[in-house]
């Protein structure tokens, strides 16, 4: 790492104290995934939805111990991304920067989207665009304030949700207890069971599930992103990476065991949230309402933690560079924050606005896929560039050693291949596999010709 980036790094302010890195993680990865997500992949699997999310939870716990031991190995190294340049190359580095960057951009244009699907509940002849763009102008301004300003906001956004989802399951709970009458029937455990099994779909719509569910986890890595502005990282991170993908766990699959339990699976929209849904529909309308502000709050908490992330990627991939146009994204503003490199990301972002004009009805799922896809790259580069890590002297001597190893990263790693292998039976998922795959093969070949110019520009020199 350059002089020149490492002093403009550390005059990013570290003022994320523990309470917001633990909730921040949590925000990124509780949002649309679960709350709107929730409703296509129960439609898909039914109850065996619970062991999808199951095995890609341990999944997510596996690559998060992995992005902890690289974390801690190296504080002057201040995310991922330094560690994939650092260990697989520059190339690479600046692929998994750019993707990144793309990654938390498609994140929070599903975001947007969803507000706009949240807000017919109350407004249905409401424009899908308008909520989403006012919500995007509003936490510009939030980020643009202070990094203390965003971590306050993000970790009141969070507690909302998490609040909510104990709330929920625990009224869940309750009418099931007590065998609440709904129109279906009654609230039972047998709802699982009665309506084709737990695998009612078979083996097919279980597996078709993971596009979804894999989207309702992206974000779990969002920590390896605080490093450089998190007081006391050495204690925080690994409390933070131990703690979360637990806590994710019990939220999605407690939550939607409990749904399931109130309302037979059969009977939910694919493309409405099931939370809303499930009160709507036994007739407690108040309760619906409420839940649905909780659900638009989580898509707000999503939102912001992608502007946080595509504001820092773009800020040091910025600073990297020795592109005139993308040097201007490389500063900090006087209240030290990238303000450029947020702006910049924010317009990006409102491209959803257009998206929701011209094609409302499948811009959720295609966005989505999209983030899936960029994101199964990501986890691949994470546990390789662990695993090449492993072979290095500094493994020896790790505070924070990964369990389970090397079977822990191949085992992710095979999980990840089967997920994209998924990704290739669905139409609309396909279209963006190929998206994807394009991006790919356009930052590479960027890549190269910039390689190509500097060496020339050298042996002319």
């Amino acid at each position: 790492m350059s002089e020149k980036q490492t002093g403009e790094t550390q005059g990013l302010a570290r003022n994320l104290k523990s309470r917001h890195v633990q909730l921040i993680a949590i925000g990124g990865t509780i949002g649309t995934g679960l709350f709107l997500g929730a409703g296509k992949s129960i439609h898909l699997a039914g109850p065996s939805i619970l062991f999808a999310y199951l095995l890609t939870g341990i999944v997510c716990f596996m690559l998060m111990r992995a992005l902890g031991e690289l974390l801690l190995s190296d504080l002057n190294l201040h995310s991922f991304v330094d560690f994939i340049k650092e260990y697989l190359g520059e190339s690479a580095g600046f692929i998994a920067g750019w993707t990144y960057w793309i990654c938390w951009v498609t994140i929070a244009m599903a975001e947007v989207t969803a507000t706009g699907l949240y807000m017919k509940f109350w407004f249905p002849s409401l424009p899908q665009w308008l909520p989403g763009l006012l919500m995007l102008i509003i936490l510009l301004g939030v980020n643009l304030i202070t990094v203390g300003a965003f971590g306050e906001v993000e970790f009141w956004f969070a507690l909302i949700k998490i609040v909510a989802i104990i709330a929920l399951i625990a009224v869940g709970i309750f009418m099931v207890i007590v065998g609440y009458k709904t129109p279906t029937g009654q609230a039972s455990l047998s709802n699982l069971t009665n309506y084709g099994g737990i695998f009612p779909t078979g083996a097919k719509g279980f597996i078709l599930s993971f596009q979804m569910v894999v989207f309702s986890f992206i974000g779990i890595e969002m920590v390896g992103m605080t490093a450089s502005e998190t007081q006391n990282p050495e204690k925080l991170l690994p409390k933070a990476i131990n703690d979360i993908p637990l806590r994710i766990i019990l939220f999605y699959v407690g939550a939607l065991f409990v749904i399931m339990c109130i309302y037979p699976w059969s009977h939910l929209s694919a493309s409405q949230s099931p939370f809303v849904q499930v009160f709507k529909n036994i007739g407690i309308r108040s309760a619906a309402g409420i839940v649905n502000f909780v659900v638009i709050t989580a898509s707000a908490s999503a939102c912001n933690s992608s502007l946080f992330s595509t504001g820092r990627m773009l800020f040091s991939l910025a600073y990297d560079s020795d592109n005139r146009f993308l040097h201007h994204f490389g500063k900090l503003s006087k209240s030290r924050v990238p303000a450029s490199a947020l702006l910049f990301s924010t317009v990006v972002i409102a491209f959803a606005v257009l998206l929701n004009l011209f094609i409302p009805n499948i811009v959720f799922t295609l966005v989505s896929s999209v983030a899936t896809t960029c994101f199964l790259f990501i986890w691949g580069a994470i546990i390789v560039t662990h695993l090449r890590y492993r072979k290095t002297k500094l493994a020896a001597a790790s505070t924070f050693k990964a369990p389970w190893q090397p079977f822990a990263d191949y085992f992710v790693l095979a999980f990840l291949v089967f997920v994209a292998v998924v990704l290739c039976l669905e139409k609309s998922t396909l279209i963006a596999l190929i998206i994807s795959v394009i991006w790919f093969a356009g930052l590479y070949l960027v890549k190269f010709s910039h390689d190509r110019h500097r060496a020339t520009g050298k042996r002319v020199k």
